[in-house]
């Protein structure tokens, strides 16, 4: 029996997945690893922390599945994306923490291109708003700022990537030094109509070629696996963002079909077929992957604190000590007593782009809980995905039908009806929701063969659960509302320390 081996590199976790050709998950390894904020705004990984749990989980999925190195017909990565670092060419260590794409320090030097009237030609060459979340300007301040750096980059000594292109590097001990396309088209760098690394958006950013990963299709062999014992030999035949791969894993695979990731953030993407769409509501076009000759482009909007609010709540509240115990804490109060809260701990994504705005409680009384406050950050997460929702159905010309969604707080039923309550149509949760992962999967084994074709990702493809509207469309916009009332108080917080 073949399988395929899936390596989920997410923002809090690293995890492998080991898939059949059913998509039947027969082993799953994950490891959290450290989160550092060495300042308010800033965020930062341990890129090699980053590594080692990575081939752990590999090594321990593979192990847990009972398969031999010959049963592995592919291995494909999923990854954060947009998080950035460089590395020394000869020895592979890191020259600073990776800067991870929540981090904020490059939110000024964006105010400033900003002003000189460099947007427009951003988003026309990108598809992308100019904000601290890519990786350009995250290049550009370890260039300025980590000393040494930028001498040793024009000398051609160093390597930049996002968290996927560090991993082929990794696996196959430097051999790889490449991107694909839906990686790099999260840059600001990319020139998501032509498919080249643009040089005048290089100069703009003062980024050395040199730095820059060759960039591929995100369905094809790329090399061999040399790195990890239980993988060695294997192809590396699937790259792509973990947005992206969760798209595919979901099988929305057809213009107009829409998911939404609830996991760390949220990340909405609607496919545009080969259509490069531009959004006339501040979201973002985006290169959903690319397949031989054909690429497939998508309409994403990205809300920066999803998940991470139940998170937040644990670790920095303390009100909960397991993330799986906040739905029975919020399910302890009928419905949220006027509290609201924004989860804009990280700023506000689209389609407000608020690099200033900060976390925000409002309507608290001397009545108000902890399920209260519960209930408010779940309904948070549902509110930011409405918003993003709204100005999808805008760009398309046509509202959603429905929405397939996945990730870790798409488990969570309260958070799933509400969200069917609000956007007032199914939300539809499939069997296998670990979608990224699959994805990724998907990609590595169509390059090889193990699945023929784009009819076995959709004939895997099966319905968990749908979620069905049960408010009133009016008693919605009345909620909907007092959101918009809270949101505008968290807006430019940040702007005025």
């Amino acid at each position: 029996m073949k399988v395929v081996v899936a390596l989920d590199q997410g923002t809090t976790s690293s995890r492998a997945i080991v898939f059949d050709a059913s998509a039947t998950m027969l082993a799953v390894a994950q490891r959290e690893f450290a989160q550092h904020f060495p300042q308010p705004g800033w965020v930062e990984h341990d890129a090699n922390e980053i590594w080692r749990t990575q081939a752990d989980v590999a090594a321990e999925a593979i192990a847990t599945a009972g398969i031999a190195k010959g049963d592995i017909a592919a291995v494909g990565i999923a990854n954060q994306r947009e998080t950035t670092l460089i590395w020394d060419r000869q020895t592979g260590e890191p020259v600073y923490r990776a800067i991870v794409w929540q981090d904020r320090r490059t939110a000024e030097h964006c105010d400033r291109l900003r002003v000189e009237g460099h947007q427009l030609l951003l988003q026309e060459r990108t598809g992308l708003v100019l904000d601290a979340y890519f990786s350009a300007t995250k290049v550009a301040w370890l260039l300025d700022h980590v000393e040494g750096v930028r001498d040793r980059a024009e000398r051609g000594e160093l390597a930049f990537g996002t968290i996927d292109t560090w991993l082929a590097w990794q696996l196959t001990d430097g051999r790889l030094h490449v991107t694909d396309v839906s990686n790099a088209s999260r840059t600001l760098l990319y020139n998501i109509h032509d498919k080249t690394w643009d040089r005048q958006l290089l100069r703009l950013f003062d980024i050395p070629p040199s730095l820059l990963p060759t960039v591929r299709p995100s369905s094809e062999v790329y090399g061999e696996v040399t790195a990890i014992p239980a993988l060695a030999g294997v192809p590396l035949a699937g790259m792509a963002g973990d947005q992206q791969a969760a798209t595919f894993g979901q099988a929305c695979l057809r213009p107009g079909m829409a998911k939404n990731t609830y996991g760390t953030g949220c990340f909405m993407l609607l496919n545009t077929g080969e259509e490069a769409k531009v959004s006339d509501n501040l979201l973002l076009t985006t290169i959903a992957w690319q397949r031989g000759d054909r690429t497939t482009y998508a309409l994403e909007g990205s809300v920066f604190v999803g998940g991470a609010i139940v998170q937040w709540l644990r670790d920095g509240l303390g009100i909960i000590e397991s993330a799986a115990e906040v739905e029975a804490l919020a399910a302890t109060v009928s419905d949220n007593g006027g509290v609201y809260l924004v989860p804009a701990h990280a700023g506000l994504g689209a389609p407000h782009w608020d690099a200033y705005a900060r976390g925000t409680i409002v309507g608290l009384t001397l009545g108000s809980t902890a399920g209260h406050i519960a209930r408010a950050a779940l309904e948070g997460i549902a509110y930011q995905v409405a918003d993003l929702a709204d100005a999808m159905g805008g760009d398309a010309g046509a509202s959603i039908d429905e929405l397939r969604v996945d990730g870790g707080a798409a488990a969570n039923n309260a958070l799933m009806q509400f969200q069917a309550d609000l956007l007032q149509i199914p939300v539809v949760r499939p069997t296998v929701f670990e979608t990224t992962a699959l994805g990724a999967a998907y990609l590595a084994g169509l390059a090889v063969g193990y699945w023929a074709s784009d009819d076995d990702v959709v004939g895997n493809w099966q319905v968990g659960r749908v979620f069905e509207p049960q408010l009133a469309a009016d008693q919605a916009n009345v909620l909907r509302a007092r959101w918009a009332a809270a949101l505008d108080r968290s807006r430019g917080w940040a702007q005025d320390e």
